[in-house]
């Protein structure tokens, strides 16, 4: 029996949800929600080795840096490390007035109770309490109805509303979860929602966070919308309840549900940097801002400087960014591919040629730009790759903006360069096979320039006369064409019986400045017949013209030989 067929009876679909005229497939999400970190706390839950006060520190830090508004700083309850954390960010004044610090707690009152002394002296938090109320929790784990289930919430309820009060001098916020929302009736999740808010008494100006977890994903984006849309519907005084959503990623979709959820009509998006969190992660805030960012919406969080926040990401949680993770992964802006390279490297032609703003690169659903990345590694080579990611490489590494034919003729080296290395190949490793096909550096050539002076002749033709060094032996030489380049040819053939035809030749400078040079490609027919290319690089424009005939010469000796 296959695992498939053990599968029949063992698990069965999600169900669906009843919910006629549904608004939110036609929706699009125009703002930003209001974004709430749990970095702090679920994050720090799910690492091997939770966070010390230096981390957390850095960690908050960054969060304030980046523009999180809300942060839910810890589990005060859990411990002594978490509640001396938690108490001394407090107390140490670091927490800006424009961010609120946010606790969890579970509906015990003296849990609650810790929860409300590690804020002692806050100008401003939340209080989240939360109890599970799906079939599995009140069956399994408490054995319990869903009268004594719902109690607890309001018992709960009861005790944050008096420890408030007795605090005064702190704005207090109230957030409720029904935990494991995502696998409980809807019904029941309504009505414990609104047996808090009996008790706790929300108001528009003053409302009551209502925060949905799908605790664990177990049904499709949609479902979970629905869910939303459906709650959203039928609760009372809506005006009065800031929705929240707090997704996990069992199924892979946490940014998908997020996104559907505030399409439904939610107002507030929980998760973690980078989707890190229990078991197979949290929401990604990074993910869902930039989507919202590549939408033309102001996210209202700063991802810049995307590697700065990696690094403390890292750092902190002694967890990896996958190289794959939307936006921030080291290779998601990279293409290997010949294909993936040569529509991005026209892209970016052609955007140099564009006045307007609008970012349009295939393959490049954002600018690297944006998130402070360089251009350099956007394009890289392997053996899969094609002319136009070496090409590009020469472009951004050496400012060389090779013909399209010379590309075709260079691919042949860098692909068997490629398949003898069986690795990537780095700038360094193409300059160095580009130099040695084309015989750019001085030191190998088989025909070194020395030195050179140009004349006219009577009749006006260009005569060259120059000194060349073959194996470290100069030698004069001298010959006379129409003009410079046909006298370097002609002086080719005179003393090296070397006959090159001329089919093309481009140029072009290499920076700008005092300090730029130049760079000549010429196209060649050997008497053979096969074409020779020679590339010639100089300060001076002449000069690299005839180092780019001397280039084409070498590479017919070095056939030779």
């Amino acid at each position: 029996m296959t695992m498939m067929q053990r599968a029949t009876g063992k698990y069965r679909p999600f169900p669906t949800i009843d919910l006629p005229g549904r608004q939110w497939p036609t929706r699009t999400i125009t703002a930003a929600p209001r974004w709430l970190s749990t970095d702090l706390r679920d994050g720090n839950q799910a690492i091997v080795d939770p966070m010390d006060a230096m981390k957390k520190n850095r960690f908050f830090d960054l969060l304030v840096d980046i523009g999180v508004k809300e942060i839910e700083v810890g589990f005060p309850s859990a411990g002594s490390t978490e509640f001396n954390f938690i108490s001394g960010l407090v107390r140490s004044g670091r927490i800006p007035d424009d961010v609120t610090v946010q606790v969890l707690t579970q509906s015990r009152e003296d849990l609650i109770r810790t929860s409300f002394d590690s804020l002692d002296g806050a100008h401003s938090a939340i209080v989240h309490l939360y109890n599970a109320v799906s079939p599995a929790w009140r069956d399994i784990v408490f054995r319990m109805s869903r009268e004594e289930v719902k109690d607890i919430a309001v018992a709960g309820a009861k005790v944050m509303r008096d420890e408030a009060a007795r605090r005064p001098d702190t704005q207090w916020h109230f957030q409720y979860s029904p935990e494991t929302f995502s696998t409980a009736e809807l019904d029941f999740s309504l009505e414990v929602c609104e047996a808090v808010m009996d008790v706790l008494a929300p108001t528009a100006e003053h409302p009551i966070i209502l925060n949905l977890p799908a605790t664990v994903e177990a049904a499709t984006p949609n479902i979970y919308a629905d869910q939303i849309e459906f709650f959203i519907r039928n609760l009372p005084n809506r005006e009065n309840a800031i929705i929240s959503l707090h997704t996990h990623n069992d199924r892979g979709t946490g940014v998908a549900a997020a996104e559907l959820g505030l399409m439904a009509g939610a107002d507030r998006v929980e998760g973690c940097l980078f989707g890190n969190g229990e078991r197979t992660g949290n929401c990604c805030l990074v993910t869902v801002a930039l989507n919202l960012y590549t939408q033309g919406v102001d996210p209202g969080l700063d991802f810049s400087d995307i590697d700065r926040v990696i690094r403390t990401v890292e750092f902190c949680n002694q967890l990896p960014v996958d190289a794959r993770h939307p936006y921030g992964g080291e290779l998601v802006f990279t293409a290997f591919s010949g294909s993936h390279q040569d529509a991005i490297k026209k892209g970016f032609a052609a955007r140099d040629t564009q006045n307007g703003a609008l970012w349009r690169v295939p393959y490049l659903p954002i600018d690297p730009a944006d998130l402070g990345r360089t251009y350099e590694a956007i394009i890289r080579v392997n053996s899969q790759s094609g002319k136009g990611g070496f090409a590009w490489v020469l472009e951004q590494d050496r400012g060389l903006k090779l013909p399209k034919k010379m590309q075709a003729d260079f691919s042949r080296s860098v692909q068997k360069l490629a398949d003898t290395l069986g690795r990537e190949l780095t700038a360094d490793d193409i300059w160095q096979a580009f130099c040695d096909t084309y015989f750019i550096r001085t030191s190998e050539k088989l025909v070194q320039l020395v030195d050179y002076e140009e004349t006219r002749g009577s009749d006006g033709s260009a005569i060259f006369a120059g000194t060349v060094a073959v194996a470290g032996e100069q030698q004069r030489v001298s010959g006379r064409g129409n003009g410079l380049i046909s006298s370097v040819v002609a002086t080719m053939e005179a003393a090296f019986d070397i006959s090159l035809e001329i089919i093309d030749y481009t140029e072009h400078a290499l920076g700008s400045g005092r300090e730029a040079k130049a760079a000549a490609y010429l196209e060649c027919r050997a008497a053979d017949g096969r074409t020779v290319w020679g590339c010639g690089i100089d300060e001076n424009i002449a000069t690299a013209s005839i180092r780019a005939v001397l280039s084409a010469a070498n590479s017919i000796l070095a056939a030779v030989d």
